[in-house]
C-alpha cells in the first residue's frame, strides 16, 4: 500500500471500525481509529492521512475549530474532514460548513453508506489503484441493480456494489479475489467480453452459482469504459431467476397437459413432472406415491432422484396418522410440512431406517381426486433443514394438481380399456341375441303386415260408414225440415181438389150463389196456405245450398271492415220490429282486409240474427244490447259479437255449430245459421270461431281471421 492511504476515524462512540476497515481495504485504504481530538490532530500532522471521519463531540466548541485544524494539518495538501453527528441539526450542519467540513451525516449509519461518503469525498481517485474521470463507486452504490467494474485482461472485478454481493451471496473481498468467470457457466463470461470488445450492445443471459449452491439466471448488459492502457467494462446484472423459472413452469405445464392429452403412459408423465419441479427449486428431491385401491397401502410411482433403497422402504407401507410426511398427508387429506425430520414426531419411528440417506426435510401434499378421494401424494425432500416459502408452497400445490389430472386420466383410461374388453364380449353375445331376434321379428313382421292390411280395410269401412252416417243425418234433417211445408201443401191441395169435385157436381145440378162464394173463399185460403208452405220450402232449400260453402262465386277484394259492417247492419237493424235491441259497433277505424266481404257479411249476419232470435226471448234480462267489436291482433283480425241476453246452457254450448241443432225447433228455426257461419269462417275466410257463454249474463262469439285471406 502507498504511504498516504490512511482513513482516520476520531470518535468517542462505538463505530464498527472493523467492518469499515474491511470495506475500504478493497479500495487500498487502511483505517486507524482514535478516541480524542488531540490524538487525531497529532496523527494527521504526522502524515499519511488522506481523510478524517470526525465525531462532532470531539470537534471542539460550538465553532467546531478542530475541523479547520485537521484540514490544514498537512503542509503539502488539504485533508478532507467528514463530520459525524449523533444529534444532527440544521444549525450544526451550518456550523460544520463554516468550519470547513467536506461532509456532514448523522449516526448511526450503515457501513456501506459511510464508505460511500468517504469515497465521494476522495472524489473517486483511488479506485483499483488508478484514476477515473467519474466516481464509479458512488455511481454503483446508487444503482438499484447489481453492478461491477471488470478488468477484461484478468477477468476480475475491480469494484462492485453491495447489491452484487447480495446477488451472488459472497463478500466483496471474495469477489475481488478471483475471476468472475469462475462463478459463471463455462464460456458465458468470455462470450460476453468478446461481444463488448466488438462494440455490441445487447443483453446476455448468464448463469451464476450462488454461495448456497443454487443457480441464478441473470440478464447482463456490459459497456466498455475508456481508460488508456486498460480494458475495463461496466456490467449491470438483473436477476431473472424467478421470471425464468415461472416461464419454465408455464411451458412445462403445457407440455405435461399435452402429454396427458396424447395418452402418454402415466410413468413417463410423472417422471416429466418430477423433473419439472426439481428444476424449479435448488436441492429438491421429489417423489410421487400412489394409494392402492384398498385405500390403505401406498407404493412408489416415481422418485428418480431419491436412493432406490429408500424408495424400496416406502413400497407397500400403510398410511396412518404418524407415518412420515406422505403417509400422514394421505391419511389427513391435507398438506404435511416437516422442516426437520430428525426432530419431528411423525418421523421418529423411521429415523434408524433413513439415517444413511441424509434427508432432513420433507413436505408432502396429498393428491386428491375430489374432497374425499385420495389418489396419492407428492413430496419434496431436502438434505438441509428448511421450511417452504410462498413460492415453494405454490409449486407443490401446482405439482399435486397436475399429478391428480395425470393419475385420474390414467385410471379412467384403464377403466375404459376394461370396458372395451368387456364390451367385445357383450357385442358378441348381443349379436347372437339380435340374430335370434331378427328371425323372430321377420315372423312377427309378416303377421303385422297381415294385421295392417286387415286394419286398413277396417279403417276404410269405418270411414265409409261415418260418411254414410253423416249423409244419413243430413238427409234426415233435410227431409224433416221439408216434410212439414210440403206435407201442408199436399193436404191443402188435396182438400182443394175435393172441394172442386163437389163444386163440379153442384154445377151440373144447379149451384147456388152462396155455395159458389163459399168455394171461392176456401180456394183463396188454400192458395195462401200452399204459397206460404212452398215459399218456406224454397227458403229451406236455399239454406241447404249454403251449407256447402263455395268460393268460386265469392268476390275477393280490399275493403275496410268498419265500412262493411256499417253498410251491412244499418238496413238489418232498421228492418227489425220494435222494441229492437241496442246495437253497439266498436270497430277500430282503418282496419283493411284483403278477403271476401260477402261471406264475412253473411257470417256476421247469422251471428246477429242468432242473438236476436235466441238471446232476448226470455223476459227480465234487462235492456237488450248487441255489441260488435273488431281490432287487429298481429296479422289477424279479432271480431266479436256479444249479447247480454239469456246465455246458452252448458249442455247446449258444445253443439251450437252442429247442423239442424236448435233449441227452438218448431218455431221456424232450421238450426243451420251457426253451422253455415262455422263453415264460412273456417273455409272461405280460413279462420276460427269460438263461443263462450254464461247463463243469465249473455253469449260472446269470437272470430279470428287473417287480414289477408289465403288464395
Amino acid at each position: 500500500m502507498e504511504k498516504n492511504n490512511t482513513v482516520l476515524v476520531a470518535s468517542s462512540s462505538s463505530l464498527d471500525v472493523a467492518a469499515l476497515e474491511l470495506a475500504l481495504a478493497r479500495h487500498d485504504y487502511r483505517v486507524e481509529s482514535v478516541g480524542s481530538g488531540d490524538h487525531a490532530l497529532e496523527l494527521a500532522r504526522a502524515g499519511g492521512v488522506v481523510l478524517v471521519l470526525l465525531d462532532t463531540i470531539l470537534a471542539g466548541s460550538a465553532d467546531l475549530e478542530l475541523t479547520g485544524q485537521l484540514t490544514q494539518s498537512d503542509p503539502d495538501r488539504r485533508i478532507p474532514v467528514l463530520l459525524m453527528s449523533h444529534r444532527p441539526s440544521q444549525d450544526e450542519q451550518q456550523r460544520a460548513a463554516r468550519a470547513g467540513a467536506d461532509g456532514y451525516f448523522s449516526l448511526p449509519l450503515a457501513t456501506t453508506s459511510v464508505v460511500d461518503h468517504v469515497l465521494f469525498a476522495l472524489k473517486g481517485q483511488r479506485i483499483g489503484g488508478f484514476d477515473l474521470e467519474v466516481n464509479y463507486h458512488m455511481m454503483a452504490a446508487a444503482s438499484p441493480d447489481a453492478v461491477m467494474l471488470l478488468d477484461m485482461d484478468s477477468g476480475r472485478p475491480i469494484d462492485l456494489n453491495h447489491r452484487a454481493e447480495q446477488l451472488l451471496g459472497r463478500s466483496a473481498l471474495e469477489l475481488l479475489s478471483s475471476p468472475l468467470s469462475a462463478l459463471c457457466e463455462r464460456g458465458q463470461m468470455e462470450a460476453m467480453m468478446q461481444s463488448v470488445l466488438a462494440g455490441e450492445l445487447r443483453v446476455h443471459r448468464l448463469t451464476f452459482r450462488h454461495s448456497s449452491g443454487r443457480t441464478i439466471d441473470c440478464n447482463a448488459r456490459g459497456v466498455r469504459i475508456a481508460k488508456p492502457g486498460r480494458k475495463l467494462f461496466h456490467v449491470r446484472f438483473v436477476d431473472v431467476t424467478g421470471t425464468q423459472r415461472a416461464e419454465d413452469l408455464r411451458v412445462g405445464q403445457e407440455r405435461l397437459l399435452e402429454m396427458m392429452a396424447r395418452g402418454v403412459p402415466l410413468e413417463d408423465t410423472l417422471h416429466k413432472l418430477v423433473q419439472l419441479v426439481e428444476s424449479q427449486s435448488d436441492g429438491v428431491l421429489c417423489s410421487v406415491m400412489l394409494l392402492d385401491d384398498d385405500g390403505v397401502h401406498m407404493r412408489c410411482a416415481c422418485c428418480p432422484s431419491l436412493p432406490a433403497s429408500y424408495a424400496a422402504l416406502l413400497e407397500g407401507m400403510a398410511i396412518g396418522p404418524g407415518v412420515g410426511s406422505c403417509g400422514t398427508a394421505m391419511h389427513r387429506r391435507e398438506a404435511v410440512v416437516v422442516s426437520d425430520i430428525e426432530h419431528d414426531p411423525l418421523w421418529a419411528p423411521y429415523l434408524e431406517l433413513i439415517k444413511d440417506f441424509g434427508l432432513r426435510a420433507c413436505w408432502s401434499m396429498p393428491i386428491m381426486q375430489d374432497e374425499q378421494k385420495v389418489l396419492g401424494s407428492f413430496a419434496m425432500y431436502y438434505r438441509t433443514v428448511r421450511h417452504p416459502d410462498a413460492d415453494e408452497q405454490r409449486l407443490i400445490g401446482v405439482a399435486s394438481h397436475l399429478a391428480s389430472i395425470a393419475i385420474e386420466r390414467a385410471q379412467r383410461e384403464a377403466e375404459l380399456q376394461r370396458h372395451r374388453s368387456h364390451l367385445e364380449e357383450l357385442v358378441e353375445a348381443r349379436t347372437a341375441e339380435l340374430s335370434r331376434a331378427k328371425e323372430h321379428a321377420e315372423l312377427t313382421s309378416e303377421e303385422l303386415q297381415s294385421t295392417l292390411e286387415n286394419l286398413s280395410m277396417t279403417q276404410e269401412e269405418l270411414v265409409r260408414r261415418d260418411k254414410l252416417a253423416a249423409l244419413g243425418s243430413l238427409v234426415a234433417g233435410v227431409a224433416h225440415e221439408l216434410n212439414t211445408p210440403i206435407g201442408n201443401s199436399l193436404v191443402t191441395a188435396s182438400t182443394l181438389a175435393d172441394h172442386t169435385a163437389q163444386l163440379s157436381a153442384q154445377v151440373k145440378a144447379g149451384i147456388r150463389r152462396s155455395e159458389l162464394d163459399n168455394y171461392l173463399a176456401r180456394a183463396g185460403e188454400a192458395g195462401d196456405i200452399i204459397q206460404r208452405n212452398l215459399q218456406r220450402a224454397a227458403n229451406l232449400v236455399a239454406s241447404f245450398r249454403q251449407i256447402a260453402v263455395e268460393t268460386t262465386d265469392a268476390q275477393r277484394r280490399h275493403f275496410f271492415l268498419d265500412q262493411l259492417l256499417q253498410e251491412m247492419l244499418a238496413p238489418l237493424w232498421a228492418s227489425l220490429p220494435q222494441p229492437r235491441p241496442n246495437l253497439v259497433l266498436d270497430v277500430v277505424p282503418g282496419l283493411q282486409l284483403n278477403s271476401y266481404p260477402g261471406p264475412l257479411s253473411q257470417a256476421v249476419g247469422h251471428l246477429v240474427d242468432n242473438c236476436i232470435v235466441h238471446a232476448f226471448n226470455t223476459p227480465g234480462t234487462g235492456e237488450p244490447a248487441v255489441t260488435i267489436t273488431a281490432s287487429a291482433l298481429g296479422s289477424e283480425i279479432l271480431l266479436t259479437v256479444a249479447d247480454n241476453g239469456a246465455g246458452i246452457a252448458p249442455e247446449h254450448l258444445r253443439r251450437v255449430f252442429d247442423p239442424f241443432y236448435t233449441t227452438r225447433l218448431g218455431a221456424g228455426q232450421s238450426g243451420l245459421g251457426l253451422y253455415i257461419t262455422h263453415n264460412i269462417v273456417t273455409g272461405v275466410l280460413a279462420g276460427h270461431v269460438d263461443v263462450s257463454s254464461t247463463p243469465g249474463q249473455g253469449t260472446t262469439f269470437t272470430i279470428r281471421i287473417p287480414a289477408t285471406a289465403p288464395l
